[in-house]
């Protein structure tokens, strides 16, 4: 019997106060430490919408990611989909809601096997979550090569045979073959030539339009995340340091890490381009987090409350989520100023 309350028919995926912690051995005569490789983090997922994850490596991203299509359970927090919670549901539930949220992995080259041809890799889901014949199989790995520009002579081909953004659109192909709702895209385009990134981008959100398919993109490319999202969390050692539109946080940033994200990022447009700000120093240890807020190390706008006292996430202005005491207390120019 289904307990899910009723919800709004557009939200299709919601994480309230994710956590994902590690427990750590340093050694023999070392306490344990514990590793908060996300470490709270909320959103709503509307469908038919992108919601982009950005930031540095190591910022946990990739690990919200496995969360989403429960790779990895979470340590805290509450993960529903269209208003049932996953994390509560018994195994056999849970795998039969997972068919609907489904991941791209990052790298084309290391997520087909290079033993299988590439019909049977598309019909690997089929086989282990469906009772479809073989010919029924086939006919629908075939329609969803189609789909993402192959041909059906692909069928018989080995991985080696195709470049990187054919190999690309077959993991497209194989994440949607158990016409999931929720795809999590995890650096989908990263390791594509730039001239390949904008066809497989578009052939996202082709298929996003024609299947009313939901996005989890996770990329540390502003450019293109502007291309293609909807909404925008950035994403600091664990933790959402700002959250909001992609036209709030493209037009209006706040948080200097944005800020300073955005100023690297390359515009064709003089008018688009930013005074550059350079960050200082590394990302930390997630071993060894700094106390306060985490990104006092690395900004010009730290004070000796921003060293002593983690910042909450709240709204700046219609739904424009900042963690960030400068902000809060206007001690940030304004990023407009400037031309690089």
């Amino acid at each position: 019997m289904s307990t899910s309350k009723p919800i709004d028919s557009e939200l299709i995926l919601k994480a309230t106060k994710l956590k994902q912690h590690y427990h750590v051995k340093q050694g023999m005569f070392k306490a344990e430490a514990v590793v908060k490789a996300v470490d709270g983090v909320s959103f709503n997922l509307e469908k038919g919408k992108t919601l982009a994850v950005v930031g540095e490596s190591g910022c946990g991203k990739s690990t919200l990611g496995r969360m989403l299509t429960m790779i990895e359970t979470p340590t805290e927090g509450e993960l529903s989909y269209l208003g049932q919670d996953l994390l509560s549901l018994s195994k056999s539930a849970q795998k039969k809601l997972r068919q609907k949220i489904q991941i791209i992995f990052q790298n084309p080259y290391g997520s087909l096997n290079p033993r299988k041809k590439i019909g049977s890799i598309l019909e690997e889901p089929l086989v282990i979550n469906t009772s479809l014949s073989k010919a029924e199989r086939k006919a629908k790995a075939i329609v969803m090569m189609e789909k993402v520009g192959l041909k059906a002579e692909h069928y018989d081909r080995y991985p080696h045979m195709f470049s990187g953004g054919q190999r690309q659109r077959i993991a497209i192909a194989r994440g949607l073959m158990l016409d999931p709702n929720v795809i999590v895209a995890d650096e989908p385009v990263s390791a594509l030539d730039v001239s390949v990134q904008a066809q497989v981008l578009n052939l996202m959100m082709d298929l996003q339009e024609e299947f009313g398919l939901s996005y989890v993109f996770i990329s540390h490319d502003l450019s293109v995340v502007e291309h293609i999202a909807d909404d925008v969390m950035v994403m600091y050692l664990g933790k959402v340091v700002e959250q909001g539109s992609c036209e709030q946080l493209f037009n209006n940033p706040k948080h200097p890490y944005t800020l300073a994200l955005l100023s690297s990022t390359p515009q064709l447009s003089p008018e688009k381009r930013r005074k550059r700000i350079k960050l200082e120093g590394e990302l930390p240890s997630p071993l060894n987090p700094p106390s306060g807020c985490a990104f006092h190390g690395r900004c010009s706008y730290a004070n000796d409350r921003c060293r002593s006292e983690t910042p909450l996430l709240r709204t700046e202005d219609d739904s424009h989520l900042i963690a960030c005491h400068a902000v809060e207390e206007n001690r940030i120019e304004a990023f407009a100023e400037g031309v690089a």
